[in-house]
């Protein structure tokens, strides 16, 4: 071979050389490659699988459901249009910076915002694709059956063997007996039998799954058709379950007002006793009102309504929520004609009852010049009276003990046709002007019933009579979900429970004749989850098989001729022992 074929040779086999490592390199180099090869798309129907799985995993499940829990932290922190329309606008008025954030964030209407809606319509389609697949799964393994025996059962948690002189058919068909007499599901499959229990705790986990999806379809048909209203009643009037006759009223967007249940109620009395000595004293011990109830086929029925004992005609409840003092007033004109004459519901504002109002007089007054005005009457009342001698009174106990009431009268323009909203229970004195006596003093008067405070210039007069009514609070509250809502919460604490202490285990017995002739029996067991009962049960079920099978008693071991020389002496041991080793 030339020099030049020789140096081509090797100019070509280093080419090859470094070629070759080029490539090697490039195969173990974690580098990204500069030329990539077109890998398969999802494609739509792709991401829509992928969506749908991610979707319906347990993972994306409990998210939603903490962030469903999160969104309801918001209503329980700030007032919610649908539950209390006068605290939504203080609210307003004294965050005023906040709210235009708050309502573009529908705060003040969490449970029916867009994004919280969202998040439950997700949480509800995330249940049901994680539901269905594992009911379809779980029934096949109720039809399947037990999986046949490892080959080497040692490799299991929980592991026994013995021998016995049964054999093993004997031992097969005695394990398969103890099995199912155990409650397992067990069958014969080649030299062993295959035995499962436990198939409750899936069982368990489905009805929790389902308990949760009637729960929220109970509180979605719950806010769609419910109706719940107020209405302040004293004694000796009445109500009558029509939308005109609340004094609020709130529904579902799907609640219709012909499905208010027909009824109608008086209030006959209503006691209050309360505590009268020691720490508790002012405490309610007794707290009912007494009506009478027409149903819609027009039968008067008497009852008695407590707190937290409401009375149930159809499907409306009727709850006794409130309590307070309405005392009866009579107003007279200049000539002593009555003007005005009834009972003045007034608010507690503390435990002790003391309350406030207004009587508001529409005519019967005329001034000076002959011109018809309204009368307009600010009321303190308390029922026990304290304060004599330091400038304010207040109540030192609930009950009528020492009933006084305070008036402060106001005549002019009331505004109740000013086509503006109103609070009854409050006086407007925009419009209008105290009266004063000479000197310009206003007149006011606390005033003990029977007593009558006389109005100057001839106004009249307004007497605080001996009779003090007493008036009740109702709410009317129609809840078609709450059954549903109730049976769900007490089947997903079944399932949780059932899913939290129920095991799934699986068991195999497997027995085969050994070389000596008897018996060799194994069992072990497998638990989906570890459990310490596991090798319990399993010691168990190994001794109830042996009282059919039991062990083989052990081989002797050979006797010698001279015991003596069966055994050698301690340091004839050691000597052997230490030739041993040298060996």
């Amino acid at each position: 071979m030339s020099k030049t074929e020789t140096t081509d040779a090797t100019d070509t086999a280093d080419t090859d050389r470094v070629t070759g490592d080029d490539a090697a390199g490039a195969d173990l180099s974690t580098a990204p490659r500069e030329e990539t090869t077109g890998g398969p798309t999802l494609g739509v129907v792709g991401w829509i699988r992928w969506f749908w799985r991610q979707l319906t995993s347990m993972r994306v499940a409990l998210i939603l459901l903490f962030l469903l829990s999160l969104g309801a932290v918001p209503g329980s922190l700030i007032p919610q249009t649908s539950a209390d329309e006068m605290k939504v606008a203080d609210f307003k008025k004294a965050h005023e910076t906040l709210t235009p954030l708050y309502e573009k964030l529908q705060l003040f209407d969490v449970y029916s915002s867009v994004w919280f809606s969202a998040i439950y319509i997700l949480l509800f389609v995330s249940l049901i694709g994680c539901i269905v697949p594992r009911t379809w799964q779980f029934v096949g393994q109720l039809r399947g059956l037990p999986p046949g025996a490892p080959k080497r059962l040692t490799r299991l948690p929980a592991y026994t063997t013995w021998r016995t002189e049964a054999g093993p058919e004997e031992v097969r068909e005695a394990a398969l007996a103890v099995l199912k007499g155990r409650r397992f599901r067990a069958r014969a499959a080649g030299d062993a039998v295959a035995a499962e229990k436990g198939y409750l705790r899936e069982a368990g986990n489905l009805l929790f799954h389902l308990a949760l999806i009637v729960m929220l379809v109970a509180f979605a048909w719950g806010q769609l058709f419910k109706s719940e209203g107020g209405k302040l009643v004293v004694e000796g009037d009445g109500f009558s379950n029509t939308l005109t006759q609340y004094d609020d009223f709130k529904s579902g967007s799907q609640f219709g007002v012909d499905e208010l249940e027909p009824f109608s109620f008086t209030l006959d009395s209503f006691t209050g006793t309360y505590e009268k000595s020691g720490p508790q004293r002012g405490t309610p011990r007794t707290f009912e009102a007494a009506v009478t109830y027409t149903r819609g086929d027009g039968k008067d029925e008497k009852a008695v309504i407590r707190v937290n004992e409401p009375l149930e005609v159809g499907d409306s409840k009727v709850y006794l929520i409130a309590h307070g003092y309405a005392p009866v007033v009579t107003v007279k004109d200049g000539r002593g004609k009555v003007v005005y004459r009834g009972a003045v519901p007034l608010l507690p504002i503390d435990n002790n009852i003391t309350s406030t109002g207004a009587i508001k007089v529409m005519d019967g007054y005329r001034d000076k010049n002959g011109k018809p005005e309204q009368l307009g009457f600010k009321a303190f009342f308390v029922p026990t009276f304290a304060g004599a001698g330091q400038g304010d009174m207040f109540s030192q106990f609930p009950a009528l003990d020492f009933p006084v009431m305070a008036l402060t009268g106001y005549h002019g323009d009331l505004r109740v046709n000013s086509g503006l909203p109103q609070n009854v229970y409050q006086l407007d004195t925009s419009k209008m002007t105290q009266f004063k006596v000479e000197g310009g003093t206003g007149v006011a008067q606390r005033m003990r019933p029977g007593e009558t405070m006389t109005l100057p210039d001839g106004a009249g007069s307004i007497t605080f009579e001996k009779e003090i009514k007493e008036w009740a609070s109702f709410q009317v509250s129609q809840q078609p979900g709450n059954g549903l809502a109730l049976a769900g919460a007490v089947a997903a604490i079944a399932g949780l429970t059932g899913s939290l202490f129920i095991h799934r285990r699986r068991v195999w017995v497997r027995a085969v004749r050994g070389e000596d002739g008897t018996t060799v029996v194994e069992m072990a067991g497998l638990g989906r989850s570890e459990s310490a009962k596991l090798p319990e049960e399993l010691a168990e079920l190994a001794v109830a098989l042996t009282a059919t099978a039991p062990p083989a008693p052990e081989p002797a071991a050979p006797e010698s001729a001279d015991p003596e020389s069966a055994a050698p002496e301690p340091a004839e041991a050691e000597a052997e022992a230490s030739e041993g080793v040298e060996k």
